[in-house]
């Protein structure tokens, strides 16, 4: 009985072997770039790399629409739809610096001249409200920076020279 057993085993394992064959004959895949493929020639004239473990699913991708008005580089833009641009472009940098400059003047407030109001656990910990101190700072200079940035935009739309501020 042994023997029939043994053999029985060694029988089992050719057959497993021989369905997993099946399973594992996929092609090899290979990565070019963002190209895939299974031809091991193009694979080595083009020195890609073999991608190994996982499977790998290729969408080709739709081409968009192209767009309904297209203006070529010759073409130029109506005066009057240039102007409706520049007034739109303008006000959206009016409204770009009053917000950023009441930003700044609530970040000021706050700051109180380098000596802002300790909140709770600062009073215990002084480095937590030295650390909030050197933020409140950073982002003043960050918004007075963005507020010289926008008015150089906009003086530089309507063809005026920049006006510098120094706060």
């Amino acid at each position: 009985m042994p023997e029939t057993r043994m053999k029985f085993e060694f029988l089992s394992l050719i057959v497993v072997a021989m369905l997993s064959s099946g399973v594992q004959a996929q092609d090899r895949i290979y990565r070019c770039g963002n190209e895939y493929t299974n031809t091991v020639s193009e694979a080595q004239a083009k020195n890609c790399k073999l991608i190994s473990g996982g499977n790998v699913t290729v969408v080709q991708a739709q081409r968009p629409a192209p767009a309904t008005r297209v203006a070529s580089a010759g073409q130029k833009v109506d005066a009057n739809d240039q102007r409706a641009k520049d007034s739109d472009a303008r006000l959206i940098l009016e409204s770009e610096l009053k917000r950023a400059e009441a930003r700044q003047a609530e970040l000021l407030k706050e700051y109180n001249n380098g000596e802002p109001e300790k909140l709770g656990p600062e009073g215990r910990n002084n480095q937590k409200y030295v650390e909030r101190v050197a933020e409140l700072k950073a982002s003043i200079n960050r918004n007075e920076a963005d507020i010289a940035g926008i008015r150089r935009e906009i003086a530089r739309a309507s063809g005026a020279p920049a006006a510098v501020s120094n706060r």
